[in-house]
């Protein structure tokens, strides 16, 4: 091995890996034909970190169950809950706030399985390959794998890691996950000239595509977020949320619903105090009690089990 350390931000001097040949690319990362030993593996795995895309942070759990609160027509049970509370009426409030706290500890449940579930399909593809170091062949975890690593593949393995190839036995790849063709692309070896789209790099193969057929061995060239999936992964952080219309739709129920019980609670007020003689207790209780029923509180939790079942089902 070369004296020289091995930087992976440092660009090769006779283009991109794809328009050089298989030696120049191996003089580059620096490895060789019998891959790397296992001090220098270690070494820049220290420095270029794990193979492996970087997950968002997600929320804490109590910050996910209340976010289960964050309906309006949870509001509606809460401000019931509120006036109960403040007219002395305690077995009402703790039955309306025991009603919204289940339903959305039901949610949050369902909300966590679905999570799992996820979780789950992420590690079931994070698996191992085979490499070459120091000659000899070696299976270790994909998040292992750094820039000069000799991977040898097979057909059916998912590529650990953006590689080039240096050999290739009637190699054929699918890439429908980066460039979206359906067809498998042959591989060779041969050098590429000009500046190509990933679809046309054919001496090239990327992390997260499969092998459909054939075997090769490619240096790596790239791994975790460096990776061309990883810049898309990368590119879809950056992306601005929006609500799926589905979400949008239960939205605007939820505010005609609301809507309605106002206008139902302010008709019935003036009308009670017009033509009948209520006591104004009774008559708010009254009021509390037809909002707290014409609310479907059920219906948040409703969504929310649909949707995280749904995410079971495709996970199974």
């Amino acid at each position: 091995m070369t004296e020289k350390k091995y930087s992976p931000n440092v660009p090769p001097s006779g283009g991109l890996a794809y328009q050089q040949t298989a030696e120049q690319v191996l003089t580059h990362v620096q490895s060789q034909a019998s891959g790397l030993d296992r001090a220098e593996a270690q070494a820049r795995l220290q420095k270029t970190g794990p193979n492996a895309l970087p997950e968002k942070k997600g929320k804490p759990a109590w910050l996910r169950f209340l976010a289960h609160f964050n309906d309006v027509l949870i509001y509606v049970l809460l401000a019931a809950a509120v006036l109960t509370a403040v007219m002395g009426h305690w077995v009402d409030t703790l039955v309306i706030l025991g009603v919204a706290v289940i339903n959305a500890l039901i949610g949050h449940i369902q909300e966590s399985n679905a999570e799992k579930s996820l979780k789950s399909i992420r590690n079931m593809l994070s698996s191992e390959a085979r490499v070459i170091r120091n000659g000899n062949h070696e299976t270790i975890p994909t998040t292992e794998i750094v820039p000069g690593d000799i991977i040898v593949l097979r057909a059916g393995d998912r590529i650990p890691a953006d590689m080039r190839l240096i050999e290739a036995h009637n190699l054929r790849v699918e890439e429908a996950i980066l460039t979206g063709e359906s067809t498998v692309v042959d591989k060779h070896t041969n050098s590429l000239s000009g500046e190509l789209p990933l679809g046309d790099r054919t001496n090239m193969v990327f992390s997260g595509t499969t092998v459909s057929a054939g075997g090769g061995v490619g240096v790596v060239t790239a791994t975790g977020k460096d990776t061309e999936l990883g810049h898309i992964n990368q590119m879809m952080a950056g992306i601005e949320k929006h609500r799926t219309p589905l979400l949008v739709q239960m939205d605007k129920l939820g505010k005609a619903i609301f809507a309605i019980i106002l206008a139902m609670m302010a008709a019935l007020f003036v009308f009670s105090l017009m033509f009948r003689e209520i006591p104004m207790g009774e008559l708010l209780l009254s009021l509390i009690s037809l909002a707290v029923a014409s609310v479907p509180e059920g219906l948040p939790a409703i969504i929310s089990i649909i949707l995280s079942l749904g995410v079971q089902a495709m996970a199974r």
